[in-house]
């Protein structure tokens, strides 16, 4: 039963069409996958998505934590996630990916150990949660367009990006109401990309197209701004970059900068931190959306997992695989007319990775023995 060995794999996601966002563009990732193995031979899977600008981390980062992570925890009962999640922590600050990605694959293998499903490990809700679909900065036109794609596949909930030029991103949300009718439900996120006073006239301007929340209107580190737009706007205010951690999560609880809290397991740095965030959350009435980063099949069914059993997680925004031109893994969360649902099995689920697509960087194996390629 104990972890004896731990490979760590790069893999590379194109997407289907440049992604755009205030921050930047993107065209693809390369994100970092874990098979984890127990004594047994029993095999637990793990995926990291980075995101330099968000949590500061590479791909080459979490290869490189790996090497003080991956020893601590060989052999180590998977079933005692929170004693892997207090080694982890014990052996290195930060490094939330590289974390969340030795978490997953070990709580995949309790799963397996045990013959039950992540969700209910997590403690067990519901079986499938809805989830919006993104559009990425482009002209009004073309986000119009995008928009009338994305319902005529079945999607009810539309997320789109803004946070340029302030009358730029109203004629966006105009262009995409006008194209999609009033019963298709609109959110926006400006990925920090405006000021308290842009943000102000941007949802004021906005609320006639009827959206049903902000995201991170403003930058991460601007609490007191957050907390001026959420005391105001006519829109509700959700805080994304604002939290990564628990303790994020409580100082926008005592100082009222939200309406609601995204979670992202990749923030978080686990599914266990993630539950506290939404306990703090639900404790001061405030509920959760479940978001991602531009992942896999792995990262994306665990967080369906987690939204699954999550009482306080009343909306979800788990696209990324979606937009990948090919994933690694078949057999993962399906989506059906904007519904994600869960494979069969246990842990994980009934997960088939291509492990010809993997590229492998570094195995570690018990009694400390390393390998790097």
């Amino acid at each position: 039963m104990p972890i004896g060995r731990i490979e760590v794999y790069t893999v590379e996601l194109p997407y289907m069409q440049p992604f755009t966002i205030s921050l930047g563009t993107s065209t693809r990732s390369v994100d970092v996958v874990v098979k984890m193995i127990d004594d047994e031979s029993r095999v637990g899977w793990g995926e990291a998505s980075p995101a330099k600008r968000i949590i500061g981390e590479s791909e080459e980062t979490i290869v490189a934590a790996m090497h003080t992570l991956a020893p601590t925890i060989i052999g180590e009962d998977p079933i005692n996630i929170e004693r892997i999640e207090e080694k982890m922590d014990r052996a290195i600050l930060g490094n939330t990916s590289a974390k969340l990605c030795l978490e997953i694959a070990a709580l995949d293998l309790k799963g397996k150990i045990l013959g039950v499903r992540m969700r209910d490990l997590l403690g067990g809700y519901r079986d499938k949660v809805e989830t919006d679909f993104t559009i990425g900065i482009k002209s009004p036109e073309d986000m119009a367009k995008e928009a009338l794609s994305i319902v005529e596949r079945g999607f009810k909930i539309i997320k789109l990006k803004v946070g340029t030029n302030v009358e730029e991103d109203i004629a966006r949300v105009k262009a995409v109401r006008d194209a999609v009718g009033k019963d298709i439900r609109l959110r926006i996120d400006a990925n920090q990309g405006w000021t308290v006073k842009q943000a102000i006239k941007a949802l004021i301007e906005m609320d006639r197209y009827d959206l049903e929340l902000a995201e991170q209107p403003v930058k991460w580190n601007d609490l007191d701004g957050m907390a001026v737009l959420t005391s105001t706007s006519p829109i509700p205010i959700m805080a994304d970059e604002t939290v990564h951690t628990p303790e994020d999560a409580l100082r926008v609880v005592e100082i009222g900068a939200a309406d609601y809290i995204n979670i992202k397991l990749t923030k978080a740095g686990g599914l266990f931190k993630a539950r506290r965030i939404a306990a703090i959350s639900e404790t001061a009435g405030i509920p959760n959306m479940i978001g991602c980063m531009m992942e896999g099949g792995v990262s994306i069914t665990t967080a369906v997992h987690f939204a699954a059993a999550t009482r306080n997680v009343v909306t979800t925004d788990l696209d990324s695989d979606l937009s990948l031109k090919e994933d690694f893994v078949e057999g993962g969360s399906g989506c059906s007319n904007g519904y994600r649902t869960l494979p069969e099995g246990s842990g994980l689920g009934n997960l088939k990775i291509k492990e010809e697509k993997l590229r492998s960087r570094a195995v570690f194996e018990e009694g400390g023995t390393s390998q790097t390629f």
